[in-house]
């Protein structure tokens, strides 16, 4: 069968609103209809890529599917690359930290910034620049900590 620029375009519109194993099923539908189940002739014809449709025709014809990682994709947190940087954080936060002043919460309170912490984690821990993440990350792991910078307030009994 002739694909002609419309069909191309409906194909490729079709094929774009569709993601995961609903997008390989259309694609190995229309390779066995329309393109006599040739991966090469709908690469050629349509622009698709030929070993997608042919993970896609043996999903189709085995009657599995593949499984998306999708879960794997992105970037790794910080404690996945540096398994103790929650640790020495912690520690370098609790030697110049203080809970609310007034009792009332169990919050903790640090006169470290960010970047004191990341400065305190090369110089006690013997980190480098390259390996440790930038200040705001640190900022964050701190708040995750339970952490929040802040001046230290001065209580009269």
């Amino acid at each position: 069968m002739e694909i002609t620029e419309a069909i191309g375009k409906l194909l490729n519109e079709t094929k774009a609103n569709l993601s995961g194993y609903q997008r390989r099923h259309f694609m190995a539908e229309t390779v066995k209809t329309i393109c006599e189940g040739s991966p090469t002739k709908a690469e050629r014809e349509l622009g698709w890529n030929r070993s997608t449709l042919q993970r896609a025709l043996a999903e189709l014809e085995g009657g599995f599917c593949y499984v998306d990682q999708g879960h794997r994709r992105g970037r790794k947190k910080a404690e996945s690359h540096l398994p103790k940087l929650l640790d020495d954080i912690t520690e370098i936060a609790e030697q110049c930290s203080q809970t609310d002043p007034t009792f009332r919460t169990t919050q903790l309170y640090t006169r470290l910034t960010a970047t004191e912490v990341r400065s305190q984690l090369m110089q006690q821990k013997a980190y480098t620049d390259e390996e440790l993440p930038c200040v705001e990350t640190i900022r964050l792991k701190l708040n995750q900590l339970g952490y929040k910078p802040t001046r230290v307030k001065k209580v009269n009994l």
